[in-house]
């Protein structure tokens, strides 16, 4: 009996130190399952990523190959510091995905800057993509003047001469060009913002319920649907020279406009 009781009070302290053990484990999950949560919601609440889907040397230096790159001693272009306060950036080499979930359905936001031609099954998805909802900001140059290390000729190349009627026209735009231009950078002001150019486009309008332009026509905006297409006519405010910062805050205020609740 005595022995009984013995192993009773022994055991007694065992099986507490085991139910203590076993509570702190559990905290300790439950704990860390908290943070989880806390730290999904946090990322949740800065927003998702922005995509970029881009033929210009925004995220690379144009180097002959992927060990210059590497070793390339050329500052990174001023844009990803623009964009990456935003949510970051997710960057995107094609617009759709054959059979399956596309690229664009992890992201409400997206820039198209200077893009190669979009294939058919990349037009429906932007075309989707953006009357679910999406806001796009797009830089479409129909002559491109950015400097490339790369000869005319060479696919590591920006894209030269935008080629996107297809999309522009389903959305009620024209993109049209002056051959008579002068080659020269100026500025022209859009809602007050001095946006950098040099040979651009005009947007001529031809949905008048869902697009407007200001700006000599240089920036259409069209409400698609449930999204919103932000449109500029020309490229050269993503240029990689930008002593005084005026490139900076004019894609900061196009970032604004396209992206605003």
């Amino acid at each position: 009996m005595a022995r009984r009781l013995l192993r009773s009070r022994k055991a007694g302290p065992i099986r507490s130190r085991l139910v203590l053990a076993i509570a702190a484990a559990l905290a300790l999950v439950a704990g860390v399952a908290l943070l989880a949560r806390g730290t999904a919601d946090k990322a949740r609440s800065d927003g998702a990523p922005v995509g970029l889907f881009t033929s210009l040397a925004i995220l690379w230096n144009e180097e002959p190959d992927v060990a210059s790159m590497l070793k390339s001693a050329e500052e990174p272009h001023w844009a990803r510091a623009v964009l990456k306060p935003r949510g970051g950036i997710a960057p995107l080499d094609s617009l759709a995905a054959p059979g399956g979930r596309g690229p664009l359905d992890r992201i409400g936001r997206l820039v198209v800057a200077q893009p190669r031609p979009l294939s058919p099954d990349e037009n429906v998805a932007l075309d989707a993509w953006v009357r679910g909802g999406g806001r796009l900001l797009l830089l479409a140059d129909p002559a491109l003047t950015a400097e490339s290390a790369f000869a005319i000729g060479d696919p590591r190349r920006p894209q030269a001469v935008v080629l996107i009627s297809p999309i522009l026209k389903r959305w009620g735009l024209d993109l049209t060009f002056d051959e008579g231009q002068t080659f020269a950078e100026r500025t022209i002001a859009v809602e007050g913002v001095p946006v950098p150019v040099n040979l651009p486009g005009r947007f001529a309008v031809r949905d008048a319920k869902a697009c407007t332009a200001t700006g000599e026509g240089l920036v259409a905006t069209c409400r698609i649907g449930k999204g919103l297409v932000t449109a500029v006519a020309d490229a050269a405010v993503l240029d990689r020279d930008d002593p005084d910062g005026s490139r900076r805050k004019a894609f900061e205020g196009l970032l604004d406009r396209a992206f605003a609740d």
